[in-house]
C-alpha cells in the first residue's frame, strides 16, 4: 500500500515539477490526484508514464488523502489549506501564506526536519507544513553545515533569480522580449516593471518601508525561523535573463577560524550539496547546468580577506526544483521515513 496524494495547482510549472519527481523518486503512493481552478478542468498531466486528468479542487473531497502537495498561490492556500488540513490530510504548501505563522513548521530537511516530529505529535496541529521561499531553500542547504561547524555570524546574499520563480507569464515575456529584439521590437513589459531580456532588475516583489523588498525581507525571516535566529542577514536580490536556475554569492562571516579547504572539505559531505569548486575556467556550475537537477551546486569557495572568519561561495540551483517542488516531495518523504504518517487507506 501507498499513500494518496493530490496535486494542487497540478497544471502550473511547480505543479508539474511536483509530479514528475514523485515519479522520479518513486515516492510511495496508491494512487495521485491531479486538481486545478475550474477553467483547467479536464486539463491533461503527466505522472510517470501515466496521464491524469485535472479535478477540480472545488469538488475534491479529502477526507482519504494523505497528503495535499499545494501549489496554487497564497489566496488559495490561505482559504483551502486549513480545511484540508481538517480533513486529517496533511498539507504542504509552497506558498508565502503560512511561513511566518507559528504554529506552522517551515521546514528544508536537510537543515532542519526534526521539527516535524514534534508537530506531528500535537493534538491540535493545522496539518500544514510550509515551503520557504525558492531562493532561501538553496541558500540554507548550503549555510547549516557550515554553521554547524563554524558558527555563522553574518551573511551577505545577491541572488540572481531567474524569470520561472516568476511564473509562465515571466518566462514567456523574457522568450517574446528576446525575440522581439532581434526580429521587430522587443514588448513593453508586463510581466516586469521593467525589461528583462538582456537585463537586470534589483527588484522581486513589493517594495517595504524600509527600502528592502518583500523577496529579501522572506529571505532574511525565513533563516532565522529554519536555521538560527542569532544569524543576521542582509540580502539584495534581482531577477536576471535566465530561465530556470537561481544563482547567489554569498558572503559569510564566522565565530571560528575557517580555511577555505575545510569549508569545501564540510560541503562535500554535506546533504543536499554537491561542490563543485576547480580554480581554472569552466570549473563552476552555472544556473543551466542546474536544470533537471536536485542538488544544491556550490562554487567559488574561497577565504574572504577583508574580514577575521570569512568566506565567500557561490551557489547554484534549480528554483523549480529544489527551489519548489523537490523540497516539498522531500518533506513529504521525512514524513514517511520517520514514522509520522499513517495511511488511510491501510
Amino acid at each position: 500500500m501507498g499513500y494518496k496524494v493530490a496535486i494542487v495547482g497540478a497544471t502550473g510549472n511547480v505543479g508539474r515539477e511536483m509530479l514528475a519527481i514523485l515519479a522520479e523518486r518513486e515516492f510511495p503512493v496508491s494512487e495521485v490526484v491531479a486538481l486545478a481552478s475550474r477553467r483547467s478542468q479536464g486539463t491533461e498531466v503527466s505522472f510517470g508514464d501515466k496521464t491524469l486528468t485535472c479535478k477540480t479542487l472545488d469538488n475534491y473531497d479529502f477526507s482519504d488523502t494523505d497528503f495535499c502537495l499545494m501549489s496554487a498561490g497564497s489566496a488559495i492556500s490561505k482559504e483551502w489549506s486549513p480545511r484540508i488540513g481538517a480533513q486529517g490530510c496533511v498539507v504542504i504548501d509552497n506558498s508565502s501564506c503560512w511561513r511566518y505563522d507559528q504554529e506552522v513548521p517551515l521546514v528544508v530537511p536537510e537543515v532542519n526536519a526534526e521539527v516535524l516530529e514534534g508537530y506531528m505529535a500535537k493534538n491540535n496541529r493545522k496539518n500544514i507544513v510550509a515551503n520557504p521561499n525558492c531562493s532561501t531553500i538553496q541558500m540554507v542547504v548550503a549555510l547549516k553545515p557550515l554553521h554547524d561547524a563554524f558558527k555563522i555570524k553574518r551573511v551577505v546574499v545577491a541572488t540572481y533569480q531567474s524569470v520561472s520563480g516568476a511564473g509562465k507569464e515571466a518566462m514567456e515575456e523574457l522568450w517574446s522580449q528576446t525575440k522581439g529584439i532581434f526580429v521587430t521590437d522587443a514588448p513593453e513589459p508586463e510581466k516586469f516593471t521593467k525589461q528583462i531580456a538582456f537585463n537586470v532588475i534589483p527588484h522581486i516583489d513589493v517594495f517595504m518601508e524600509d527600502g528592502y523588498t518583500k523577496e529579501e525581507w522572506k529571505m532574511m525571516a525565513e533563516t532565522k525561523k529554519i536555521l538560527d535566529r542569532k544569524i543576521k542577514l542582509t540580502a539584495t536580490c534581482a531577477r536576471v535573463p535566465v530561465f530556470v536556475g537561481h544563482s547567489e554569492a554569498l558572503n559569510i562571516e564566522f565565530e571560528n577560524p575557517v580555511t577555505a579547504d575545510e569549508a569545501r572539505g564540510i560541503l562535500r559531505e554535506a546533504p543536499g550539496c554537491l561542490v563543485v569548486d576547480k580554480r581554472e575556467d569552466g570549473g563552476y556550475v552555472t544556473p543551466i547546468e542546474s536544470v533537471g537537477e536536485f542538488a544544491t551546486f556550490i562554487s567559488r569557495i574561497r577565504e574572504d580577506i577583508t574580514i577575521e572568519n570569512g568566506l565567500n561561495i557561490w551557489v547554484v540551483s534549480d528554483n523549480l526544483r529544489k527551489g519548489a517542488a523537490l523540497n516539498t516531495v522531500q518533506i513529504a518523504e521525512s514524513l514517511v521515513n520517520r514514522g509520522l504518517m499513517t495511511q488511510k487507506a491501510a
